[in-house]
């Protein structure tokens, strides 16, 4: 992980603390824990996007933007996904993904829940996948295109599920794992 280990003035984080928090990265000057540590503590969090934590929340918040299950909207919305993906989909219908789906998820289940996701996409041809995005981008109440932004959702759950399953898998690299990984690329 690679961490910026200072905070200028005139940083786009420090104007943020300092204009919309109003906490100056020097604040509280008597000392102690003060906004600048915060501030690094969290921009070293942000700079693994693999942490397993955050890329778990971020694809339940992807599906979260979906029309919920068990809602008129949401019958609508999972049968019509069901039409456009196929026999794909059903790795991602709530009927047949079981009702703790997501619970199992943030509960250390990742990589299954996620393993389900990619499969989703892999079992997806090319039309199917631009259907999919139509229906998704049609449910989301974003602006813009209907299949850009379904296929910008596409994207990210995408991506965001293999960081789930990566994460997962970096969970049992040790120390010295890593630095046999290093030693051979220094050898090569």
């Amino acid at each position: 992980m690679i961490v910026r280990l200072h905070l200028d003035e005139d940083d786009e984080l420090a104007q943020h603390l300092d204009k919309k928090l109003n906490t100056p990265l020097d604040w509280p000057d008597t000392g102690g824990l003060t906004t600048e540590h915060v501030a690094k503590v969290a921009a070293a969090a942000a700079c693994d996007v693999s942490y397993d934590q955050a890329a778990n929340g971020h694809l339940v918040d992807l599906f979260a933007a979906l029309p919920l299950p068990g809602t008129t909207e949401g019958q609508d919305f999972w049968r019509t996904l069901v039409e456009a993906g196929g026999q794909s989909a059903w790795n991602l219908v709530p009927a047949n993904a079981g009702g703790p789906f997501f619970d199992y998820l943030l509960g250390g289940n990742e990589s299954g829940i996620a393993g389900r996701v990619l499969s989703f996409f892999e079992e997806l041809s090319d039309a199917q996948r631009d259907a999919v995005a139509s229906v998704i981008g049609d449910a989301l109440d974003v602006q813009g295109g209907a299949r850009y932004i379904g296929r910008l959702w596409l994207q990210d759950a995408e991506t965001t599920a293999w960081h789930v399953v990566l994460a997962s898998r970096k969970r049992h690299v040790t120390g010295e794992d890593r630095e046999r990984f290093l030693q051979a690329w220094r050898d090569a």
